[in-house]
């Protein structure tokens, strides 16, 4: 059996996400993102599910920064899934939790939460984790401790733990993009994928000098074939103060017309073009259902 790694351990939403993109698949979990990244590179599985970008924190940064410069992988799907964030505790201690002196959880999850923290448990100090997942495993295996995590449902139920307070995320459409990375280019097959499915192109460029609407020209060479971008971003290249190349992506599934003619005009402008997937984008509802939980919040 084929297997796929994530960010683990057993209970995290990208065990969740990756349990819905690929389910016949045997899930393995690592530690953290670079290590499940290094997995695929290693042949110790042969894809990886990652968090990739969060509705209120944006860009997952440590991904796309070992995606771009440590393990090239291909993008090869994407799944955009909701995410809740719960106050776990241990059991018998549920009517203490205005009292917890430490809150484990990753720190995403911490600022995703910040508002609940600052009203409710503002003396509470911070520890930081690799997941919300190992949070949760954490406080399983410390109940001795006065501490809580913050972290899913699912958590709760590995673990065995009390949701003391439900969706305590300062924002309620919060959502989080994972995506599916291989090693070389892949062709993903899902029977969901219909022609109404969402493709996109995600590319890195990199400008040859910084000149007077250099990234105007960039943009240009999409804008006039009709291919809409449904996201742009600047991330620094590492090698001094004030480069930066572009993460792009494209709401189109690369063809042997206009992504080819796209990159040509770009390389002719002196750009540095990689394509680092052709993808289809499904979300949560689409694959898995929706699942709702009523919000409790106790004073």
């Amino acid at each position: 059996m084929e297997k796929v790694g994530y960010l683990g351990p057993e209970g995290s939403f990208t065990e969740a996400a990756a349990a819905t993109l690929v389910p016949d698949m045997k899930r393995v979990p690592f530690r953290s993102i670079p290590d499940t990244m290094d997995a695929v590179a290693e042949e110790k599985v042969t894809q990886a599910v990652v968090p990739m970008e969060n509705a209120i924190e944006g860009t997952v940064n440590i991904t796309l920064d070992y995606f771009i410069h440590h393990q090239r992988m291909n993008i090869s799907a994407e799944i955009v899934a909701p995410i809740e964030q719960h106050l776990l505790i241990s059991k018998g201690k549920e009517q203490a939790w205005k009292d917890i002196d430490v809150i484990y959880s990753h720190p995403q999850a911490i600022a995703q939460c910040h508002q609940f923290l600052r009203e409710w448990l503002p003396d509470a100090e911070i520890s930081y984790m690799n997941s919300t997942a190992s949070a949760a495993k954490y406080i399983m295996e410390h109940p001795e401790e006065n501490a809580a995590a913050i972290a899913n449902d699912i958590a709760a139920k590995a673990y065995g733990l009390s949701l003391a307070q439900l969706k305590i995320n300062d924002y309620e459409h919060n959502r989080t993009r994972f995506v599916l990375l291989t090693k070389d280019e892949h062709t993903f097959q899902h029977e969901l994928i219909t022609p109404e499915t969402t493709f996109k192109t995600s590319m890195m460029i990199s400008l040859s000098s910084d000149f007077a609407g250099a990234l105007h020209q960039v943009l240009a060479a999409f804008a006039w074939r009709k291919i809409n971008l449904l996201r742009i971003e600047s991330r620094p290249t590492k090698t001094g103060l004030g480069n930066y190349f572009f993460i792009i992506d494209a709401e189109i599934k690369k063809d042997n017309v206009l992504i080819p003619s796209v990159i040509e005009e770009l390389r002719a402008l002196g750009c540095g073009v990689h394509v680092l997937g052709s993808y289809p984008c499904f979300t949560w509802e689409e694959l898995n259902g929706a699942r709702a939980i009523p919000k409790v919040r106790q004073k």
